[in-house]
């Protein structure tokens, strides 16, 4: 079966781990892509390819200031992962809280 394209929609994009580095990279402010490549110590041709495949989706923006390129986040588009991700929260709160309470049993009978 063939690989679905990286470029559908931000949940395949963001499969890809490096780009998920890549968005961490960014943050929340704008960086040019030498700032990126230096704070991942990739080569730019690398950097570049996995900013053209997160602008595509729309997980980042590009703006022009002069000869530079300034590429942001775009959280509106990173808030339809977070909000799919968040309808299994209660499957970690669950683990958290059992953690929790062998954590203490564990304190007490010590």
């Amino acid at each position: 079966m063939p690989r679905a394209p990286t470029t559908l929609d931000p949940f395949n994009a963001v499969a890809e781990p490096k780009r998920r580095l890549v968005l961490q990279a960014i943050g929340d402010d704008e960086r040019q892509v030498n700032d990126i490549v230096d704070s991942l110590g990739w080569p730019q041709p690398m950097v570049s390819k996995h900013l053209a495949v997160l602008k595509e989706v729309g997980l980042v923006s590009v703006r022009r200031d002069g000869r530079r390129r300034l590429y942001k986040v775009e959280g509106s588009k990173l808030k339809q992962i977070h909000d799919w991700a968040k309808t299994f929260e209660r499957l970690w709160d669950h683990q958290l809280q059992r953690i929790k309470e062998r954590a203490e049993k564990k304190a007490r009978g010590q």
